[in-house]
């Protein structure tokens, strides 16, 4: 069982910046995909962004040129930095780790999840 810690999340005003973390309790050299995702209050949770473990990373449209995911091996650690952030980024944001397809759903699942960490922007 892996255990994902995420940190870092908190109140900040529009415009500004905060940096994520999510710390496993295993080693991640070998985990294949990481990511980011967020659920807003009584919406879905959606994803932010994934990174491989050759360091390929995907964002979704919305955070494209404001958040950078990164992942350190060496500290089992990945990151999320947000900056030029806005009230609509305002959720609860999780880190998830290996990813693999659930032929029953016909989808691509993540096996692993933190219990989130809040971030909420002012206006």
């Amino acid at each position: 069982q892996v255990q994902l810690v995420e940190s870092g999340g908190g109140f900040v005003q529009a415009g500004g910046s905060l940096r994520l973390s999510c710390a496993a309790s295993i080693s991640i050299k070998n985990i294949n995909v990481m990511a980011w995702y967020r659920q807003a209050p009584g919406k879905r949770r959606d994803l932010v962004a994934t990174i491989t473990d050759g360091g390929v990373t995907t964002y979704a449209d919305s955070v494209k040129g404001r958040f950078t995911i990164s992942r350190d091996n060496d500290k089992n650690t990945i990151y999320l930095q947000m900056s030029r952030l806005n009230p609509t980024d305002t959720a609860v944001y999780y880190c998830a780790a290996n990813r693999r397809f659930r032929a029953a759903v016909g989808r691509y699942e993540y096996d692993f999840w933190g219990q989130g960490t809040r971030v909420t922007v002012s206006s």
